[in-house]
């Protein structure tokens, strides 16, 4: 038995493992040419990419795909009718691929029918006629092992009748059916009656409730914009869904909206908390605001390198703007610290702050200087798999840009205006007044 959570169901599906190699180059550009290129050569067949790496695998949370529309409802037949109308519906929305229904209704079955009264006045019952050793093997059933005296291993012993003897409905007629509880066998045609049919090749329950799974991905653009379209087609949709019905999205979707609002309010939390410490540590409100001031300019500086690379927000991006957050801080407080030494020795706040601006002008530069330069090959996506992590380093490479020059220049301007009645006399100064 192997785990698998590909969505494979039956002997019409597989999985094709294709391996890279080294030095090649982003997986996501071979991804779209084959999209092109297997439906082209292989028409009639449904295509689907499923998250390969390890970090997909876990934002997915182990479902194929990182879309996941599932429509919940008692009645699986007008699930299923409902989620074939949305699938027409989700098709028209840009940027989505491998769209498909996981579940499938039509898959080619044969009914045993069993008379029990019958089976009953041969010594037959119907857990003899169900458990069909020959045609399913015996292991689940009459478990037995042979152990390899040579080298402790017991191996499992099936016995099972050869596919090859087994190819038509008549074959399945003639099949013989006894028990312990009777000598001569039966033939199972005599015992049941025999029909094609088509079944449900998975039943998916979520919460004890039947669902249809519509899977997707994404290509040429991002999940939130997607995610945005698909929750409006949704709404359109849920007037017309059966009674008892609702439509839930999962996947790496959901994960990405809990993930986002949770970052968001780790930035907020992150300010909030910076400025409260740097109270603690300045002993006043206002220097601490001063010195937050640089951090609008580097939240601007993130959106317009991200806006320049076309470089979508995500997780990393706002990794990278946390940490952004701190260095352009600690920045502000060089500056606003050396400011107010200058003030208690008797400098007006403009000379104060432009003395500021160029004593720490060298330490502010060098520190934001290592970090971007330490961030350029992470940005620009080196190496295997570079472009995941790419958001990160171009987030912190636009807010410190611009971060560094607030800091330079703006922090020191507001620095004046807010301690322009701040300077301290001189012991001579009081003196003499």
């Amino acid at each position: 038995m192997a785990y698998g959570n590909t969505g494979t169901i039956g002997p019409q599906d597989a999985d094709v493992l294709i391996s890279l190699k080294q030095d090649h180059a982003p997986t996501a550009d071979y991804v779209k040419e084959l999209r092109t290129l297997l439906p082209e050569t292989f028409p009639g067949a449904t295509f689907a990419f499923l998250p390969a790496d390890i970090v997909s695998q876990i934002l997915n949370f182990g479902l194929p795909a990182p879309i996941d529309v599932q429509v919940v409802g008692p009645d699986e037949k007008a699930s299923y009718a409902y989620a074939t109308n949305l699938l027409k519906s989700i098709r028209m929305v840009s940027g989505i691929a491998d769209l498909r229904i996981q579940q499938a209704f039509d898959y080619p079955q044969i009914n045993v029918d069993a008379d029990r009264s019958l089976a009953g006045l041969v010594g037959l019952t119907q857990r003899d006629v169900a458990m069909l050793i020959n045609l399913s093997g015996s292991f689940q059933i009459k478990p037995n092992f042979w152990l390899n005296t040579q080298n402790g291993v017991s191996y499992p012993i099936v016995v099972q009748i050869p596919q090859y003897w087994m190819n038509s409905v008549s074959d399945l007629v003639n099949l013989p059916i006894t028990s312990a509880a009777t000598n001569s066998p039966q033939l199972l045609g005599g015992l049941a009656t025999i029909t094609p049919g088509p079944s449900a090749a998975i039943v998916s329950h979520y919460n004890v409730q039947p669902v249809i799974d519509i899977y997707g991905a994404v290509q040429g653009r991002d999940l939130g914009a997607v995610s945005k379209e698909l929750n409006r087609i949704l709404d359109e949709a849920a007037k017309g869904a059966p009674r008892g019905t609702h439509v839930v999205v999962r996947g790496q979707v959901q994960t990405m909206t809990n993930a986002y609002a949770q970052l968001y309010f780790g930035l907020a939390g992150a300010i909030v908390l910076v400025y409260l410490i740097i109270v603690v540590n300045f002993q006043s409100w206002l220097d601490p605001f001063i010195i937050i001031t640089a951090l609008p300019g580097a939240l601007a500086g993130i959106v317009w390198m991200l806006f320049v690379t076309g470089t979508t927000l995500s997780i990393p991006a706002l990794t990278g703007a946390i940490m952004c957050m701190g260095i352009a801080t600690a920045n502000s407080v060089l500056l606003v610290s050396f400011g107010r030494e200058r003030l208690e020795q008797g400098y007006d706040s403009t000379a104060a702050a432009i003395d500021a601006g160029f004593t720490r002008f060298r330490p502010v530069l060098m520190t934001a200087s290592a970090m971007i330069l330490g961030m350029v090959p992470m940005a620009l996506a080196l190496g295997e798999g570079g472009e995941q992590n790419a958001p990160l380093g171009r987030a912190v490479i636009g807010g410190l840009l611009v971060a560094t020059v607030t800091t330079l220049f703006f922090v020191p301007a507001v620095f004046s205006v807010f301690h322009r009645r701040d300077r301290r006399p001189q012991p001579g100064e009081a003196s003499s007044a």
